[in-house]
């Protein structure tokens, strides 16, 4: 593919919920481009853009691909994202370095969750969107329906359709331009060919109402096309033209497209719209690139997708990382299609393209030139909040497996992992069960590595409610040295802190240098609770009395003397179970608000108030942290995926004492099990 200039560049992000027809569009754009000569089908598992093998098995995207298509003298890098919510991360970055949208809708189901979510973010980066209305051959397709939803759901956007379409369902054939008042004719084959044809007289008053709703939306783009609409005056296809492209860019209209990517219908349409009003790629004089996405490979190594937003990058230049203060040479530069690389010799000012094996380099950097170092805006992605404990199935396997992960966590910065000191499990969060389970596949294909996966151990404590004065000794006789530690504690509840130790010895009746040594032995039993195992917390002990013996005492004895009082003091001192409170914020529409506060009163939840945020609720709650492990499932059944949350640690509280009961003898069980 030969280089272009930055002014016959556009780069466009195909964005819309799963099933829409996005992956279908970018097969339609190659072929009808020439790029391929045959389009392939999702459920065959041959098409360009989903060629991981995770995306063949589950007919599903679930990366970002780069599809550059050139058409008309403009080459078009289409970035085709994944429209489940699990992958949304992907979505994000690729928004972060396109100059426009295609939304893609169905035209049987309409608006659906990740539509309405894509559509706020791309309003709230006042990104310039186009809507493609697809699907309009298939069964129960309504093209006014879907426009009718897009009004009633987002009022502040100004939707303008530019085509009708010629048929519907089975007949649907062809779309009618509003501004060159043409019909385009498409051929029944899929070949994308069109006749064009001047747009039948029963569609006249049709048209003329949608360029009047068109000059309306576009009339504030310029003074004078605003005074001849106000003056009441037709304004001409090119006023018209050039008002929509103006207006397009500064977001004062969102056009609204018809086709069928599947039948290759007004899809040639769609590519003449985005090479005529999307706006060419923001530039600036300084030389440096964007790292928008990562793909880790064990055979190839390290693809960094970089955007360029100034200057050119060529093989083996040098280039200087701001966000790591590094420097690195480039290796070859590519076009990533599918499987196929095609190797080119320089990237320029806003275009897209790959370089391979980089070594400390993630995304969300910047590559610059040392000498004028540039920091770009990075990528705000979501944060996972599904955890599960992982282990490798084979026990050799848990160093492969910490280098694995490692290589998706910079593949995707949507995972994150943490070890669990308390529980000693190893965490792996993700941003939704499909994508956890994706995951593992990777890792077993791309790695090697099997894994096992269950919910994560609740780090539960033990403390106690009731003040006790306890004996320990510890005396054993074996020929020679024998081994002697008398002690008294005094042990009560420690409300403010974890552990306190003190000693109020008189008379000498323990030596000074044996308190440090009945301090550790403390310290060691807290480590294990009576109840069940877990981590002692909120102790205060007193070393108040004991005895000696002058040749076999020593600082092992008096430990172990105080680990016999401690284990035996905590038994007496009325013992109780701790369970992690989080504290959790929940961010939802007003209409599930109700079904929210029900669901967590019913996880034991205090809800401690609530506050609009736009046409949205923010819930407080404290929740204990047991009841949280699955949350991002329930909330996503309770919301249809449109509510999202944060927590984080507050304190410990006591079990309440039959959900304990059930929860030690859940433990013993599984430990005698």
């Amino acid at each position: 593919m030969k280089n272009y200039e930055t002014l016959n560049l556009r780069n466009v992000c195909l964005v819309g919920h799963g099933g829409a027809g996005k992956t279908s569009l970018s097969e339609a754009f190659l072929f009808n481009s020439g790029a391929i000569t045959r389009m392939g089908k999702i459920q065959e598992g041959n098409t360009i853009s989903d060629s991981l093998p995770e995306e063949i098995k589950h007919k599903v995207s679930i990366s970002t691909s780069h599809i550059p298509v050139e058409w008309n003298g403009v080459k078009i890098n289409v970035l085709d994202t994944p429209g489940y919510s699990d992958f949304f991360g992907e979505v994000k970055s690729a928004l972060r370095v396109v100059e426009s949208g295609v939304l893609v809708l169905c035209g049987v189901a309409g608006i659906e969750v990740q539509t309405e979510i894509i559509l706020d973010l791309m309003e709230e980066q006042k990104l310039p969107r186009i809507v493609f209305i697809n699907k309009l051959d298939r069964e129960n397709s309504n093209y006014q329906k879907v426009f009718d939803q897009l009004k009633q759901g987002f009022p502040q956007m100004h939707f303008t359709p530019l085509h009708i379409p010629i048929g519907q369902e089975s007949q649907f054939q062809g779309v009618i331009d509003i501004i060159d008042r043409k019909a385009y004719y498409y051929e029944n084959n899929g070949s994308g060919k069109y006749t064009v044809k001047d747009a039948p007289p029963e569609y006249q008053n049709e048209i003329d109402q949608l360029r009047d709703l068109l000059s309306e939306a576009v009339a504030e783009t310029d003074d004078d096309i605003l005074s001849k609409y106000l003056d009441g005056q037709t304004l001409t296809d090119e006023e018209l033209q050039n008002a929509l492209k103006a207006g397009f860019a500064q977001n004062l209209v969102v056009p609204i497209l018809a086709g069928s990517a599947y039948k290759n219908i007004g899809t040639a349409n769609l590519l003449n719209f985005i090479v005529g009003n999307c706006p060419t790629p923001k530039v600036q004089d300084d030389r440096c690139a964007l790292v928008f996405k990562t793909l880790a490979d064990p055979f190839v190594g390290k693809m960094n997708f970089l955007r360029v937003y100034g200057g050119k990058f060529q093989p083996d230049q040098i280039v200087y990382n701001s966000n790591r203060n590094t420097e690195e040479k480039l290796g070859n530069l590519f076009l990533l299609k599918g499987k196929n690389q095609e190797h080119i010799a320089m990237i320029t000012a806003g275009d897209i393209a790959v370089v391979a094996k980089l070594q400390d380099v993630g995304t969300g950097d910047t590559l610059c030139s040392k000498e004028n170092p540039v920091k770009l805006t990075g990528i705000d992605f979501p944060e996972p909040r599904l955890p599960v404990t992982i282990s490798p199935k084979s026990k050799g396997d848990e160093d492969k497996l910490g280098g694995a992960l490692a290589r998706l966590v910079e593949e995707d910065p949507t995972l994150r992992t943490q070890k669990n000191t308390e529980t000693k499990e190893l965490l792996l969060f993700g941003m939704g069960e499909m994508h956890l389970e994706i995951l593992i596949e990777k890792l077993h294909r791309k790695f090697g590595v099997a894994v096992n996966t269950t919910v994560p151990r609740v780090p539960y404590r033990e403390t106690i409610r009731k003040s006790v004065k306890v004996e320990g000794k510890h005396k054993k006789q074996s020929g020679g040295h024998g081994q002697y530690g008398h002690v008294w504690l005094n042990i009560e509840p420690l409300y403010e802190g974890e552990f306190k130790f003190s000693e109020e010895v008189f008379g000498g009746a323990v030596p000074k240098q044996y308190f440090p040594a009945v301090e550790k032995g403390i310290r060691e039993a807290m480590t294990e609770g009576i109840l069940a195992g877990f981590p002692v917390t909120g102790i205060k002990a007193v070393l108040y009395d004991g005895s000696y013996h002058s040749v076999d005492s020593s600082e092992m004895a008096f430990k172990l003397a105080a680990i016999i009082a401690f284990r035996k003091g905590t038994e007496l001192a009325k013992p109780v179970l701790l369970e992690p409170v989080v504290e959790v914020t929940v961010r939802v529409p007003e209409i599930f608000m109700g079904d929210v506060i029900g669901d967590l009163n019913s996880k034991r939840g205090k809800v401690l108030g609530m506050e609009a945020d736009g046409k949205f609720q923010i819930i407080r709650s404290h929740v204990p942290q047991s009841e949280m492990m699955r949350y991002a499932i329930d909330l996503k059944s309770l919301t249809q995926g449109r509510g999202s949350f944060d927590m984080e640690f507050l304190k410990y509280e006591d079990v309440p004492p039959k959900i304990a009961e059930t929860i030690i003898s859940q433990l013993k069980t599984a430990q005698h099990g």
